[in-house]
């Protein structure tokens, strides 16, 4: 049985949501502040602490600094900024009040499972100094099993496939591996397959013999030779014309390779690692990939999440870059003001973790305050009026939302977006079930129930 903790003040709301949970299997403690809950209770053997924002003594937040235990915020002072602060603080959730039974109890599922999968990884793969692997930062549940995996196949030789957006840090997992393998005494050749002519292209990978060719006035050791005894990283690898991925399959099964223009072969001992942005499996049936060699490389696919899908890593990640940023250049310290974080928070960064370096370091190079405002970072952000409170938002996002809410009805001209959703919502959720609407509104799940809490419309039991 879960054990939660509610750290309420006001006593109906904290009686009330007692007996709400314990109708429903959990074992719940009180509290009535933030140091009566440490005062009384062990903080870190609860599953959950539900804390109210605005507490006596010391904010709801002050309890994430005490624990290890997840901390769900609730508030009857809904606003962005004070979700921002806490979620940037390390609250899991955060939830305003009033809310419906059906949302608390789902944010605290959602949360247990979580951290249950968390705590399992953390158990099996201790993260030292709260950096899992060399180089990398996330705690998202897709990084910590990314993290897992790496630390995983590094003990191997076997192939590694990297799959993930542009800009997303495939080459910062490739040196991971390495890293962490027993390999990392020696060499890691990095290429790029779709920087390389095609003409040369075989010559730079296996080397060539003096005359092999026009321009071949001497013997080259090729980039697989170099990497011998250590990794090969080979980015873009979708992009490899068709020859060179038959001499590289030979690599692969044979352990060998034979310099353009020569005869004789010689042994290598090298570890693969590749990477893409494209699918393969897909250049595979329309005949762009050797089937064989995609098999050979797949042995243990990584995938790098895009940097929309890790929800508070953006946050940690923005921050740790401008810290690096500053040092670089050498700049003061610096940091974001609350426009800035509404921005990066909300921006879709189709770029990525490179789009997130290079906005940050064009706003540190501009600003001449230690304020970093939201105009610097130069993205692609409209103010909107969210709920009554103004937001920045992706002028992209919206006009794919808009596209996909006039699938079934015109709205009126002066209607917001905002405003359409809740009719659209209300006047369809008899029909549709949660998974219809969403995909119907051009949005996911998750957006969808955070825009129900949002704008206060519960989900209705369809009748059986």
């Amino acid at each position: 049985m879960s054990h939660l903790l509610i750290v309420e003040d006001e006593d109906i709301i904290r009686s009330a949501l007692r007996r709400l949970l314990e109708r429903n299997g959990y074992q719940v403690s009180e509290a009535r502040s933030v140091q009566e809950a440490s005062d009384h209770h062990d903080l870190d053997t609860f599953d959950v602490i539900i804390s109210d924002l605005r507490l006596p003594g010391a904010p709801g937040t002050d309890l994430i600094k005490r624990t290890a235990t997840p901390v769900l915020i609730m508030t009857s002072y809904a606003s962005l900024r004070s979700a921002i602060d806490s979620m940037k603080i390390g609250a899991v959730d955060y939830i305003s009040k009033p809310f419906e039974h059906d949302e608390i109890l789902s944010a605290i599922t959602r949360v247990i499972g979580d951290d249950s999968k968390t705590r399992n990884l953390s158990r099996r793969h201790p993260r030292p100094n709260e950096v899992p692997v060399t180089g990398m930062v996330g705690s998202c549940p897709q990084m910590l099993e990314l993290f897992r995996r790496i630390r995983k196949v590094a003990q191997t030789n076997s192939s590694v496939l990297i799959q993930g957006e542009s800009g997303t840090g495939k080459e910062l997992v490739a040196r991971a591996v390495h890293e962490a393998s027993s390999r990392r005494e020696s060499n890691l050749i990095s290429v790029n397959c779709a920087a390389i002519p095609e003409n040369l292209i075989e010559s730079e990978l296996f080397g060539h013999e003096k005359g092999a060719f026009t321009g071949a006035t001497a013997t080259r050791t090729g980039l697989v030779e170099a990497a011998n005894n250590g990794t090969l990283f080979l980015d873009e690898i979708g992009e490899l014309p068709l020859d060179a991925q038959a001499r590289l399959l030979r690599v692969l099964q044979e352990h060998e390779i034979r310099k353009v223009g020569s005869v004789l072969s010689q042994k290598v001992d090298v570890r693969l690692v590749a990477a893409t942005h494209r699918d393969l499996k897909q250049f595979v049936r329309e005949g762009r990939f050797r089937e064989d060699l995609f098999y050979r490389i797949n042995v243990m696919p990584l995938h790098l999440p895009p940097l929309r899908e890790r929800g508070n890593d953006i946050l940690e990640l923005a921050e740790r870059i401008l810290a690096h940023t500053c040092k670089r250049l050498g700049m003061d310290a610096m940091r974001f003001s609350a426009d800035a974080i509404q921005a990066i928070t909300t921006y879709p960064w189709p770029g990525n973790v490179r789009e997130l370096e290079n906005a940050i370091e064009r706003a540190v190079i501009l600003t001449e305050e230690p304020l970093i405002a939201m105009e610097l970072l130069g993205l692609d952000v409209e103010l909107v009026k969210i709920d009554g409170k103004h937001a920045y938002r992706s002028p992209t996002a919206q006009t794919q939302e808009s596209a996909a809410l006039r699938i079934d009805d015109d709205p009126a001209e002066d209607l917001s977006l905002e405003d359409y959703f809740q009719r659209f919502v209300l006047e369809h959720q008899e029909q549709m079930n949660e998974t219809e609407l969403a995909k119907k509104l051009g949005i996911s799940r998750k957006c969808l129930w955070e825009r129900r809490q949002r704008f206060d419309i519960p989900r209705r039991k369809r009748s059986a």
